[in-house]
């Protein structure tokens, strides 16, 4: 019994083993192309192609306040674009794209939040 066992064991141990070497082999991809969008990311605001973040963020905070839940820096037809989602009051989400190279607004997209159903009367709140 005891072979048994030990060659279950040994099939099991072997098993999460290729599970770890795989899990592990697309984390260091995952991590590379990240490495490499930063690192576009940077070289485009250095070269003054693309407005830092934090002016885009602070545009956006003033005009359309709401919580950041997404960003993304994107090339679309040769031009650097920014799209951040947001959470609205009251649940409402919108996208934004903005062009990154001067902050314009080029549209954006908003979905209303759930309305909210009234608690009746009995019902734990």
């Amino acid at each position: 019994m005891s072979s048994r066992i030990t060659t279950q064991s040994r099939r099991t141990l072997t098993g999460l083993f290729i599970w770890i070497m795989v899990a592990m082999l697309g984390t260091g991809v995952s991590y590379a192309a990240d490495n490499a969008d930063h690192e576009r990311a940077r070289q485009a605001v250095e070269a003054g192609d693309v407005l830092p973040l934090r002016t885009i963020l602070d545009r956006v905070e003033r005009d359309y306040p709401g919580k950041v839940m997404e960003v993304e820096l994107d090339r679309e037809k040769g031009e650097w674009v920014y799209e951040i989602k947001l959470l609205r009051k009251g649940g409402a989400l919108m996208k934004l794209k903005i062009q990154a190279r001067d902050g314009t607004i080029l549209g954006f997209k908003e979905k209303p939040g759930k309305p909210h159903k009234p608690h009746e009367q009995g019902e734990p709140r």
